[in-house]
């Protein structure tokens, strides 16, 4: 199936000046080039130069850029008009251009137009100044979300705008700087959301194994121990058969839920997979950690029912195994000792502690 355009339709700003047609191709995206009249933008028209004038001077990019100065300016940028789906810039085409957004909404997508956007922008913020500047390949594709109206400047003018208003310069090294904040909190986001699982919001197996690096060195360094529970659901797949896989994702976050409110700060508990769940216990040895481990089993025990947002659910019960590191432990090690007592305990009859 054909998907949306590349096309923008452009005109100079400051003298009515009309040109054809820019393009682009990438991937599933066709030539957007037709033989159609060019789209007129009216309110850009010369005829209304001073209501345009006073409109754009409240846009961040021009704040405190005098009269004089910004008319002379605008002669180098064009207006653009894009239709909804319309691609302006993409990780795939080299960009030459600052976009400034005069009316609709962008959006900004990373890695792919299927995920999610990361962001939008609105009418007043910019797009392309990174690679404008540095004259590289964009790091995102921002799309048209609806009919929209940008001005675009050629990087070729950069030198004119540094000779007519440094003012103009540095209020775009301010929209450069808060783009670059803007990615490092997108960074620590996505970062984020790499290491959460999130049906529970429990970390996952990809934290467990930073944490355990960290807490591994930092006992050892103070010749404390640290000892690790891993927890398996008792019966899950008959849970499951029996009150549908929805209901036994709100059985995995009851588990969740009980048992995180019951530790400490310190102490780091991580959904392993599926039913499985690995709790890594800091500064203590294995006599508590049996003691907390049993407190945790015996609080879900007394679960009999819960409510969930499909009704009145049965509680779960679950088989514990523990292990106390060793001091040449991976955590490869650690685990392999865990599963080995959690087996023990399912095969002993299951909600239980072994190890």
């Amino acid at each position: 199936m054909v998907g949306p355009t590349f096309g923008k339709r452009c005109q100079n700003f400051g003298a009515g000046i009309m040109s054809k047609p820019v393009f682009a191709t990438q991937g599933r995206y066709r030539d957007a080039y037709s033989h159609q009249p060019l789209h007129v933008l009216a309110a850009m028209k010369t005829a209304h130069w001073q209501e345009n004038l006073q409109q754009i001077r409240h846009l961040r990019l021009f704040q405190n850029v005098a009269a004089s100065s910004l008319k002379h300016l605008l002669k180098e940028f064009r207006a653009c008009e894009l239709e909804a789906g319309e691609i302006l810039l993409s990780p795939f085409n080299r960009n030459q251009f600052l976009y400034l957004l005069l009316e609709g909404q962008l959006k900004v997508y990373l890695g792919s137009l299927d995920n999610q956007p990361v962001s939008t922008l609105e009418p007043g913020e910019c797009a392309g100044e990174i690679s404008f500047i540095d004259n590289d390949r964009p790091s995102a594709y921002v799309v048209a979300n609806e009919r929209s109206l940008v001005l675009r400047l050629h990087r070729q003018s950069l030198m004119t705008l540094f000779n007519e208003s440094p003012q103009l310069m540095q209020n775009l090294l301010e929209l450069l700087c808060e783009r670059v904040r803007q990615g490092n909190r997108i960074i620590l986001d996505t970062e984020q959301n790499a290491n959460v699982d999130t049906l529970t919001g429990l970390f996952n197996r990809r934290w467990l194994e930073h944490v355990f690096q960290r807490e591994s060195t930092r006992c050892a360094f103070n010749n404390q121990p640290m000892s690790m529970l891993m927890l398996d659901v008792d019966h899950f797949k008959a849970y499951n058969d029996q009150h549908g896989h929805l209901a036994g994702d709100y059985a995995l976050c009851l588990v969740a839920h009980t048992l995180r409110n019951q530790l400490r700060p310190k102490d780091n508990m991580t959904r392993y997979g599926g039913e499985e769940f690995v709790i890594l216990l800091p500064e203590l040895g294995a006599a508590e950690a049996r003691n907390i481990g049993e407190r945790l089993r015996q609080s879900l025990e007394q679960v009999g029912t819960f409510y969930s947002p499909v009704g009145m659910l049965p509680g779960v019960t679950v088989s514990i195994g523990l292990a106390q590191m060793e001091a040449s432990d991976s955590l490869e090690d650690l685990i392999a000792r865990a599963d080995a007592a959690l087996y023990q305990a399912k095969q002993e009859g299951r909600n239980r502690l072994c190890g």
